[in-house]
């Protein structure tokens, strides 16, 4: 069922990718969202699925995003949760970067993570590694000590992603003492993190957004790869926030597969060209789009044409 539901599912990444798309290098954050916000939820509502909004923009009544607790789909066929990120990196295509994408996760009702809108303190590692082999226990020495062991190799051989916030400067500064190699990022935390299954990384690390780590975890609990994730819930209103989800411990740690149990599907069509795949692409009458299909052991990498209509 999951397998012939992603395929029907990538329809909808790759109507939000071709939206944002017709703004790209425009400058406008908000209308290349909002674009893809409306194209992605047009298409969501003509399937035929009973479907919830579990990661989206927030709960919110009459939402111009996609909303947590937004019901979408016909009311019809399986009964599904469903995680969005319709336009991952606004800034990246605003500014026409490399790495923007259309994002989308489901699986069986209660197998995600209701993460609030929050931050979420994350590290993450690619497959066939001992389990375990990072920790967000751990100090950021003894992981890497513990990854260059499972891997064979020195700290010096490894490379560290990491989003390139001010916040993120002590952390930084010891991965460089340590003498790993650091690979920083401006945006785009989904695509680092699912790109260690490229290899092209050895660990995510940072604090990022909590929906954009479920996404994460969706792909990376297919495969068999590691995630752990915390959120940051440093305030009374934050944890106000994560109590109203049914979340009452705010130093939890959550694993892959407390953030995507079960069967779960991760779909991704590049906006603009990335690592993962490459971005929209017209020529003549047609335009092709490229999406990233994770299920349960298998990767699929997927090329559309179409006429343009």
């Amino acid at each position: 069922m999951i397998e012939d539901l992603a395929y029907k599912l990538v329809k909808v990444t790759e109507s939000a990718a071709l939206a944002a798309y017709k703004l790209a290098g425009s400058g406008d954050e908000k209308k290349a969202d909002q674009v893809s916000v409306d194209a992605m939820r047009m298409v969501l509502n003509s399937m035929e699925v009973n479907g919830t909004i579990v990661i989206g923009e927030g709960e919110r009544d009459k939402a111009p995003m996609l909303y947590i607790g937004e019901k979408v789909g016909t009311g019809s066929g399986p009964e599904i949760d469903i995680a969005v990120d319709p336009l991952e990196g606004t800034t990246i295509c605003a500014h026409y970067k490399q790495g923007a994408m259309s994002v989308l996760a489901a699986a069986k009702r209660g197998n995600f993570l209701h993460a609030p809108d929050v931050y979420m303190e994350k590290i993450a590692v690619g497959k066939n590694l001992p389990e375990g082999v990072v920790s967000l226990k751990n100090s950021i020495e003894k992981n890497l000590e513990n990854l260059a062991k499972a891997k064979k190799c020195k700290a010096s051989d490894l490379t560290v992603t990491i989003l390139n916030r001010k916040t993120h400067n002590e952390l930084i500064e010891k991965i460089r003492k340590l003498g790993a190699r650091i690979k920083l990022i401006d945006d785009g935390d989904i695509a680092a993190v699912v790109s260690l299954i490229n290899g092209n990384h050895d660990m995510y690390i940072g604090i990022g957004g909590a929906p954009e780590g479920v996404l994460a975890a969706a792909a990376l609990s297919s495969i068999g790869a590691q995630m752990e994730g915390r959120l940051v819930l440093d305030t009374d209103q934050l944890r106000e926030r994560a109590k109203n989800l049914n979340i009452h411990d705010p130093e939890k740690i959550y694993t892959v597969k407390d953030m995507a149990g079960g069967e779960s599907v991760f779909i991704a069509t590049g906006v603009t060209s990335g690592e993962l795949m490459d971005g929209v692409k017209f020529s003549h009458n047609t335009y092709s789009t490229s999406s990233l299909i994770i299920l349960p052991n298998k990767l699929i990498k997927l090329q559309t044409t179409q006429n343009l209509s």
